[in-house]
């Protein structure tokens, strides 16, 4: 019996998590797409109750505690999050590690570009930034780049953290990407929905990331395991 006979049906069970994730995450953010580009780019219901919300909750500390998540999630910080999570992610070749790591970052900003380039869905009126912003709305720029960053921190926390401070680390990067999609409602510069959709974007990168680079590698690494167990 071969090593791929015998690792086969594990392997299987464990590829059916990301598959499914993109999926499900791609269905739906093939819907919102959809719905979006039906209503020519306009806010849903749901956008525009939550977003009159915000303008009338948002004092002052609110809204500098806003921006001081939101400028954490793009730009020069996001890709020195992404290399330094690359970095420790790799066992070896710690500048190859941070390279990846940026590389990867890169990989899921072509593909919110483009959807955001042809949606060309316009933002909530300027008068109600309570910080400056740039281009379409969907997807959110700022929070598919920061959960994209979490997933790869989370990667290097768990290939890194042995302590009993692990599950905290684990849940760090998550929650801190969390905070700055709600950031981007509470500065009053996307409507949740974008913010959705970049939730539904980075879910579908990450999928994608395990199904072509993570599992096949670790499928190799099981195989190769395999065969010294049953060498004499």
């Amino acid at each position: 019996m071969s090593p791929s006979d015998v690792d086969g049906p594990r392997f299987v069970g464990v590829w059916r998590l990301p598959a499914g994730l993109v999926l499900v995450c791609g269905s739906l953010l093939a819907a919102l797409v959809a719905a979006t580009a039906t209503a020519h780019g306009g806010p849903f219901a749901v956008d525009s109750t939550v977003h009159a919300w915000v303008l009338g909750h948002r004092p002052p500390w609110v809204r500098g505690l806003a921006v001081g998540v939101t400028v954490t999630g793009s730009g020069a910080p996001a890709y020195v999050l992404a290399a330094l999570a690359g970095a420790l992610a790799a066992r070896r070749g710690w500048s190859r590690g941070g390279l990846l790591g940026v590389v990867a970052l890169a990989s899921a900003q072509v593909p919110r570009i483009v959807l955001a380039s042809a949606l060309a869905r316009p933002r909530p009126p300027m008068a109600d930034w309570a910080w400056s912003a740039n281009g379409w709305a969907m997807p959110s720029g700022h929070t598919a780049t920061s959960m994209v960053v979490a997933v790869l921190l989370t990667v290097a926390a768990h290939r890194r953290a042995h302590t009993r401070l692990r599950p905290a680390l684990l849940a760090l990067p998550g929650t801190w990407a969390a905070a700055v999609g709600v950031s981007r409602v509470v500065l009053g510069v996307h409507w949740p929905t974008d913010v959705l959709a970049g939730w539904l974007l980075a879910a579908c990168w990450a999928g994608l990331a395990a199904l072509v680079v993570v599992l096949p590698r670790r499928r190799k690494t099981g195989a190769v395991a395999s065969m010294e167990r049953q060498r004499p």
